[in-house]
C-alpha cells in the first residue's frame, strides 16, 4: 500500500482526506443542529473544529507539502515523514466522527492525534526552512508564524470544551491569524504568478494588514461585534492591494479567474463584517457569523476548489484545461457562498432560516460530491481525465 500511487504525492492523501471530511463533517452537523442524533459534543463546537482543522488544515497541508520546498528551494518531502502526518489526521478524524456519536473522552483523544499531527507538519515545514539556501525567506517565516498560531488555536479550542471562555479567542485566531494569512501569503504569491502578472509585494503593507487583524482578534474577544472600524481598513487596504496587482479578471483561463474570484471575496468580506458588526451593535441583530462565513466560503474555500483543481491536473500529467464540469464546479462554489450568506441575511431578518440552511447543506455536498466523482480517480489512481 505504501507504493500505492495514491500515496506517491503529498498532495493526493490529503486532498482526498480533507473532501470526504468535508462531506462527512456537514452531513454530521446537520444532524447535531437539526437534533436527529444525541452527541455529547455541541454542534457548533463540532462544525468549527471540524471545519478547520479536519478539512481546512488538511487541505492546506497538500499544497504546503507540494509548493514549500519548491519556495525554500529544497528537496521534496520525504515520503515516510509526511505520511506519518496524514496518517495522524486520518485517525484522529476517524475518531472525531466517532467520538461524536460515543463519547467526550474519545473526542478529545482524536483532538489530541489531529493536535500531534499538527506538530508534526510545522516541524517538517520548520525543517525544510531551517535548510533553505534562498535569500528571501519572508513567505516561508509567515507561513511558519500562521502554522505556529494555527496550533495555539488548537490547543486553546481543545481546552474549551471545559474553559469555554477560550473558544471565542480560539476561533478567532484560526480563522484571522491561522487559515487567512496562511492561505493569504500562498496566494499573493502564487496567484500573480499564474495569471503571467508579476508583483512586487509591498511587505509594509502587509505588515500592518497582519497588525489590524490581531486588533480585530483581541476586539472580538472582548466584544463581540467592536471590530467594525478595523474591518473597514482592512476592506479599504487589502482592496487597494488587489487593485494594485492588476490581475487580468476576467481575461483568463477558468483555472485562473476563479482564483481572482477567491481574492476579491476578502475586501466583500471584511466590509460586511463590518456593516453587520455595526448594526449588531445599533439593534441587536444576528446575523449568524455573516462576515465569517463570506471570508470563509467566499475565500478560503474558492481558493481550495481552485488550488485543488490546479494542483491536481498539474500533478497527474493531465491537461491543464478546465472543461464545462470543472467551470460548472467553480460557478456553484460561488452559489454555494452566497446561499450561506443569504441563511445569515435570513437570521438577522426573521426570514424562513431552515429553507436557507438545508439550501446550504445541499448545496454543499452536491458540490464536494461532484469535485470528488470527477478527481479522486486522479488523485488515487493517476486516472487520464475526458473532458465532460
Amino acid at each position: 500500500m505504501k507504493n500505492h500511487y495514491f500515496l506517491s504525492q503529498p498532495h493526493q492523501p490529503f486532498f482526498v482526506l480533507a473532501f470526504i471530511n468535508a462531506i462527512l463533517s456537514m452531513f454530521i452537523f446537520m444532524l447535531l443542529f437539526k437534533g436527529l442524533v444525541a452527541s455529547e459534543i455541541l454542534s457548533v463546537n463540532y462544525h468549527t473544529y471540524s471545519f478547520i482543522f479536519l478539512m481546512f488544515t488538511p487541505a492546506i497541508l497538500a499544497f504546503l507539502f507540494t509548493t514549500f520546498p519548491r519556495f525554500s528551494a529544497t528537496e521534496p518531502i520525504e515520503k515516510d515523514h509526511y505520511l506519518m502526518v496524514f496518517g495522524g489526521f486520518l485517525i484522529g478524524s476517524l475518531l472525531f466522527h466517532i467520538g461524536t456519536f460515543t463519547s467526550t473522552i474519545l473526542i478529545v483523544l482524536s483532538m489530541i492525534v489531529i493536535f500531534v499531527a499538527h506538530i508534526g507538519a510545522i516541524y517538517i515545514l520548520y525543517n525544510i526552512h531551517k535548510a533553505s539556501q534562498v535569500t528571501d525567506k519572508e513567505d516561508q517565516e509567515w507561513i511558519l508564524i500562521s502554522m505556529s498560531l494555527g496550533l495555539l488555536s488548537h490547543f486553546f479550542f481543545i481546552f474549551s470544551l471545559w474553559l469555554t471562555s477560550l473558544y471565542k479567542f480560539s476561533i478567532e485566531i484560526a480563522i484571522y491569524l491561522y487559515l487567512f494569512i496562511v492561505i493569504f501569503t500562498v496566494a499573493q504569491r502564487m496567484v500573480p504568478f499564474f495569471s503571467h502578472s508579476p508583483i512586487e509585494k509591498h511587505t509594509e503593507r502587509l505588515k500592518v494588514i497582519i497588525g489590524l487583524l490581531g486588533l480585530h482578534v483581541l476586539l472580538e474577544t472582548l466584544q463581540e461585534g467592536s471590530s467594525f472600524l478595523t474591518d473597514f481598513l482592512l476592506a479599504y487596504l487589502i482592496g487597494k492591494e488587489l487593485y494594485r496587482w492588476k490581475l487580468p479578471f476576467p481575461k483568463t483561463n477558468p483555472l485562473v479567474w476563479v482564483l481572482h474570484i477567491a481574492l476579491y471575496w476578502i475586501p466583500v468580506a471584511f466590509l460586511l463584517s463590518a456593516m453587520t458588526n455595526l448594526i449588531m451593535l445599533s439593534t441587536g441583530s444576528n446575523f449568524l457569523s455573516l462576515g465569517i462565513h463570506a471570508l470563509t466560503l467566499g475565500f478560503f474555500l474558492t481558493i481550495l476548489i481552485g488550488f485543488g483543481t490546479r494542483v491536481t491536473l498539474g500533478h497527474s500529467g493531465n491537461i491543464m484545461n478546465a472543461d464545462k464540469l470543472t467551470k460548472t464546479l467553480f460557478y456553484w462554489t460561488q452559489i454555494v457562498v452566497v446561499i450561506r450568506l443569504l441563511s445569515s441575511v435570513a437570521t438577522a431578518t426573521n426570514w424562513n432560516f431552515v429553507i436557507f440552511f438545508d439550501l446550504s447543506i445541499t448545496a454543499w455536498i452536491v458540490l464536494f460530491s461532484l469535485w470528488a466523482s470527477r478527481f479522486f480517480s486522479v488523485l488515487i489512481f493517476g486516472k487520464e481525465l475526458k473532458e465532460k
